[in-house]
């Protein structure tokens, strides 16, 4: 089973990720994770990209799809892979594709979490305030400045890959706003899991 997880910061993508790992035996696979790993292993792409880091830039596009390509080669990636957090742009999708292709694969589904991006800021606010009276320190992610920057970027650059994957009859929407495994089962019932 190859998938992709969509959705805007917040949606229960990682919960859903884990719950997948668990359900299908395959690696959720972050694109930070590889490509801290791949430096670390000092393989040819982590090199390019170390370099790139170093100088400052962002890692292209073409660096990140050589990550990929390489980390779905390890022997736990051999029964599929949930790519959470990519691909981030439309040129990701195309190239992944292509990746893929080559390599004799295909995406099995590309899975959309959809939610009221209202109630998902409402849920943060709420969060960092019951974790600021309990004396305890609110998380970056919970700041609720962050979580809108993050949700706005979500937007503006990340949003468009659905409409991608739904011209490929890839695309499966879920409701993501209902209880956790409710969503759960849905998702199964779309992977026919």
């Amino acid at each position: 089973m190859r998938l992709i997880l969509l959705g805007p910061p917040g949606a229960g993508k990682g919960t859903q990720a884990t719950r997948l790992v668990e359900t299908f035996g395959i690696p959720q696979l972050s694109t930070g994770d590889m490509l801290r790993a791949a430096v670390a292993a000092g393989t040819p792409i982590g090199l390019k990209a170390k370099a790139v880091m170093e100088s400052g830039g962002l890692v292209s596009d073409d660096i990140v799809i050589g990550i990929v390509a390489d980390r779905i080669e390890e022997a736990d990636a051999k029964k599929g892979f949930i790519l959470d957090g990519f691909p981030r742009t439309v040129a990701q999708a195309e190239a992944l594709d292509v990746m893929l292709k080559d390599k004799g694969m295909v995406l099995d589904a590309v899975v959309e979490l959809e939610v009221d991006q209202a109630a998902l800021v409402h849920r943060i606010v709420n969060r960092a305030e019951e974790a600021k009276a309990a004396g305890q320190p609110v998380r970056k992610d919970d700041d609720p400045e962050v979580f809108k920057t993050r949700l706005e970027s979500y937007n503006r650059d990340t949003a468009i890959v659905a409409p991608y994957y739904k011209g490929t009859g890839k695309l499966k929407k879920i409701d993501g706003m209902q209880q956790i495994d409710a969503v759960t089962a849905a998702i199964n019932a779309v992977l026919g899991a």
